[in-house]
């Protein structure tokens, strides 16, 4: 069952195209990557999802219910089904790590502490960290912080995780780690998972399909497997780090020397 899809979706910010006639989608189960340069529409593409954005053209569904037409009520209610990974982690710098995972569970539901106590361990032990549950912030390391924003992530399991650049700033240990969480935790629990992230070969490693943009389209698309076999010029450029090819290095300008006044 497709539990996110964007059908021919459109938006721009003022006079700037940002996505054009995309379509794509992600049933449970699935780990699907959204790749492409900076400026693409990557995070765009999650803030549709949440809501915070509205699409001025196609749909964006969310189990089958159009974002686009919801009221604020209704938005609120379907917030409830997505767990959202931020870049960084995002975490309460004023708040513990067991305190940090139960905020959601304290904002969004009635359960007794007691209970709320226990759903925090057990999501603390799903991510290897029911140790630091009294531990700051500040005294974890980037990928432990990751890992605790990941817990927090799923306190109320989620039907759906948005993941945006889980992976910037880790050191290869921790980001394999995460990495490995991602896959575990979505076969876990059954949710659809979309990864706006740069990191194509950890990426290749846990997702079950990719999608690539490129001025605001959908340019290609496959499995893992096709991917790396695939001889499609930005595809090429992208999982190669290739700095020439269909996404170029410089953005039109007038010509330099005449910039500068040499001419």
């Amino acid at each position: 069952m497709k539990l996110i899809e964007f059908d021919n979706v459109s938006f721009s910010y003022g006079d700037t195209p940002v996505l054009q006639g995309v379509s794509l989608s992600i049933a449970r189960g699935q780990v699907v990557a959204i790749m492409g340069g900076s400026g693409s529409g990557k995070t765009t593409l999650l803030k549709l999802i949440g809501g915070q954005l509205r699409a001025q053209g196609g749909a964006v569904l969310v189990d089958g219910e159009n974002v686009g037409l919801m009221n604020e009520a209704a938005l609120y209610q379907m917030r409830r089904k997505l767990g959202m990974l931020f870049q960084f982690g995002a975490l309460f710098t004023d708040l513990s790590v067991f305190d940090n995972v139960a905020f959601p569970l304290r904002e969004r539901t009635q359960l007794p502490a007691s209970m709320i106590r226990d759903l925090v361990l057990m999501k603390l032990e799903a991510v290897g960290l029911r140790g630091v549950a009294d531990a700051m912030p500040h005294e974890l390391s980037g990928g432990m912080a990751r890992r605790v924003a990941l817990a927090r992530a799923i306190a109320l399991d989620p039907a759906a995780m948005l993941y945006d650049e889980p992976f910037t700033g880790l050191d290869p240990i921790s980001l394999a780690t995460v990495g490995k969480l991602i896959r575990e935790l979505n076969d876990a629990l059954n949710t659809a998972s979309i990864v706006v992230t740069h990191d194509v070969a950890e990426s290749l490693a846990i997702v079950d399909y990719i999608y690539f943009l490129a001025e605001g389209r959908v340019v290609a698309q496959g499995t893992p497997a096709e991917v790396q076999a695939s001889e499609h010029p930005f595809v090429q450029q992208f999982i190669h780090a290739r700095p020439d090819g269909p996404l170029p290095f410089h953005k039109p300008a007038p010509p330099y020397a005449a910039q500068l006044g040499l001419l």
